[in-house]
């Protein structure tokens, strides 16, 4: 079977209409929307990581990259690993999270936002960290992410615009920025 959160060491020649039969089936369709589930939020990703770099830049260079959404982290795509549920063993179904490293600096710093995907019905919710989500219907119109490109802009501009107001007027603030910046190495 697969797709399921747990396996057998034997094969085990199942009667219908039984009560271990009835959780395997219920087994098999939690694996098929887990995995579902884990396709739509993905290439919500992908498509995320790849116009928001045109959205923002209209150069050749990548400038968005898919990464962990905590840990250690570079500037590069992460595949799979990208996601809150890389290496879970089998797909949860919940929502799952996944980090954008987005280039601040002509010296290649990137910021890691974390952001958080829900599907609710044919809608999908896209949140930075506690942020209000962004909704989208799917299948996914790219114009539809024009407010969420808005809003990632908006939370890193006003992260380094608030900081240094904060430190203009002799108060660091807080020391809680809710991302990681990575610089490059040369």
């Amino acid at each position: 079977m697969s797709q399921t959160p747990f396996q057998t060491k034997e094969d085990i020649h199942l009667k219908p209409n039984t009560r271990l039969s009835k959780i395997w089936e219920a087994a098999e369709v939690y694996g098929a929307r887990s995995f579902d589930n884990y396709a739509k939020i993905r290439s919500v990703a992908e498509t995320v990581r790849d116009l928001l770099c045109m959205w923002l830049h209209t150069g050749e260079e990548p400038c968005v990259y898919l990464v962990p959404p905590e840990g250690p982290f570079q500037a590069e795509n992460y595949q799979s690993g990208a996601f809150s549920v890389s290496g879970t063993g089998y797909l949860p179904l919940k929502p799952i999270s996944f980090g954008l490293a987005i280039r601040i600096s002509e010296d290649k710093d990137y910021m890691r936002l974390q952001l958080h995907c829900q599907k609710e019905g044919e809608l999908m919710k896209i949140s930075i960290g506690k942020e209000r989500p962004i909704s989208v219907k799917l299948p996914l119109d790219e114009t539809q992410l024009t407010p969420l490109f808005e809003q990632i802009y908006d939370h890193v501009l006003a992260f380094f615009q608030d900081s240094v107001a904060q430190y203009d007027e002799g108060d660091y603030g807080t020391s809680v920025i809710g991302f990681d910046i990575y610089r490059v190495p040369e």
